[in-house]
């Protein structure tokens, strides 16, 4: 069993028309308290490669290969689709929506969609203001290995204001639904539905979502997607260090059916609730190989950094999150186990769930007896007084977790909060407090009450806590950004899911 790093601190821490509609992208981003993404490298333009088909987005009409694109349902990419929306005026037996979730005919019939219905690699550029790019390789594609599609982000730009503003329906699934085989072990080098992030590319989808809708005089879904990016099929991402995703949503951010894989590129996500989910109860697994992932979820009323029902899976990479500041919501939440084996994670919530202590990585969990205000700047520094993890706090948070290439197993680290010292932790202790510093007076202990009295009147050590492993483990209680530099280690054995390389500037 791995060893873990536990700190328990006290401190104060979107009917479709034929032709895109002109005008300016709404402004669905809430942003007054979205964290502003990192510096992103000036746009380049690619070269597509010989076996892409280019498609072109504009104001003005789309492109496919240079020609206006076709309206005929029968090509490989065509316009004219119908959206796929919920609609006003409607009741409870058409779905499960409220009236801020329904949108008029008239909203629905000012977007495009680009449908894509073959299998191959389409590569993307331009600006859609109202529209949708979705794939759909017919109701039997989820099993036909061929039914491959892969996106590259060129620098393109899509806004949807009734649903998500890129949607894979129909692709091959890699991945099983059994949950009585289901693993943290899963590869989606196989996935139907891949996106690669083009090097020195910035890439925006601002998009809606589409509540659960019912097949006709039924309660059965026949539409529900959540997400502003969202897939029905396991999803695979990839992509240079300097290309950039961002995505915006209404709802949910990045969302997958079954599994999610991202393997690199620049990944910023704001979302009003989850900004990644994935939804297969005891199945789902996401997993990080690498890149930079910027997560600023709960915007609204509530809301996870990185939501799985199933598992999470950190090998590398630079993953920050944060989730909503009120309701017991995580930067990392997920139903099964979460394994942290490389890269480095700051996640920031009001009550983050456990890390399995079978990760290969050390970790540190700080759950926290008061909140943390927006703006503290936090450090961990080791013995020798070097900063190994450094963050400030972009959202009020009271649960903290982390990992950094710079952590150590057998090593004593200390925490500080806007220079104050807070307490000191080896694995499997739980310290005292650090005393007094700059005359601020010593803080009791928080969440497991005072450490145990020796004999001799000296602390002693709390008992180590339970493993998860028998489902024991306490829960932590209720309820930024810059995580520390270094490079990931190796992933564990096995391929990660890769992508096909992203093509290279010119």
């Amino acid at each position: 069993m791995k060893r873990t790093l536990l700190f328990i601190l006290s401190a104060a821490l979107l009917l479709a028309g034929c032709s895109p509609a002109p005008g300016a992208s709404p402004d669905m981003s809430p942003s007054a308290s979205a964290e502003p993404s990192p510096a992103v490298p000036a746009q380049v333009e690619l070269s597509v490669p010989e076996d892409a088909t280019l498609i072109e987005l504009g104001a003005d009409g789309v492109l496919v290969d240079g020609a206006a694109a076709s309206s005929d349902a029968s090509a490989a990419v065509y316009v004219c689709a119908e959206i796929v929306y919920y609609h006003d005026g409607t009741d409870e037996t058409y779905g499960e929506g409220t009236e801020a979730d329904m949108h008029s005919e008239a909203e629905a019939a000012e977007h495009t969609v680009v449908t894509i219905t073959e299998p191959g690699t389409y590569f993307l550029r331009g600006t859609l203001p109202k529209g949708q790019i979705a794939v759909d390789l017919g109701e039997d594609a989820a099993e036909d290995p061929d039914a491959v599609v892969t996106l590259i982000l060129g620098g393109v730009d899509v806004t949807c204001t009734v649903a998500p503003a890129l949607i894979f329906y129909n692709v091959y699934e890699c991945g099983s639904t059994d949950a009585e085989t289901a693993s943290p072990d899963v590869y989606t080098s196989a996935a139907g539905a891949k996106v690669v992030i083009g090097a020195g590319t910035t890439n925006t989808f601002t998009g809606s979502h589409v509540a659960c809708i019912y097949k006709p005089d039924t309660d059965k879904k026949l539409h529900k997607y959540d997400g502003a990016f969202y897939s029905k099929q396991s999803m695979n991402i990839s992509g240079d260090d300097n290309g950039v995703l961002n995505i915006v949503a209404d709802n949910e951010g990045l969302d997958s059916e079954l599994h999610l894989t991202i393997n690199g590129g620049i990944v910023n996500i704001t979302a009003e609730n989850d900004g990644i989910n994935t939804n297969e109860d005891g199945v789902s697994v996401t997993t990080i190989n690498g890149g930079v992932l910027n997560v600023n979820a709960g915007l609204g009323a509530e809301g996870d950094g990185i939501d799985s029902n199933g598992f999470i899976v950190i090998n590398g990479g630079t993953v920050t999150t944060a989730a909503n500041e009120t309701s017991p919501d995580g930067g990392i939440d997920a139903d099964g186990p979460i394994y942290l084996n490389g890269g480095t994670l700051s996640a920031f919530g009001t009550r983050n769930d456990a890390v399995s202590a079978d990760s290969e990585a050390p970790y540190l969990e700080l759950n926290l007896a008061s909140a943390l205000p927006a703006g503290t700047s936090l450090e961990v520094r080791n013995e020798d007084d070097e900063v190994v993890w450094s963050a400030v706090t972009s959202r009020r948070c009271t649960s903290v977790t982390l990992t950094s290439p710079g952590l150590e197993f057998d090593e004593t680290y200390t925490l500080y909060a806007d220079g104050v010292l807070q307490c000191r932790a080896v694995p499997g202790e739980i310290a005292a407090p650090g005393g007094t510093d700059g005359g601020r007076p010593e803080r009791p202990f928080g969440g497991l009450g005072e450490p145990p009295v020796l004999p001799s009147g000296e602390p002693g050590e709390m008992p180590e806590p339970p493993s998860d492993e028998t489902g024991d483990r306490p829960e932590p209680p209720d309820g930024g950004f810059d995580g520390a530099d270094g490079e990931p280690p190796t992933p564990p054995s096995g391929e990660p899911g890769d992508a096909p390389e992203p093509p290279s500037a010119r």
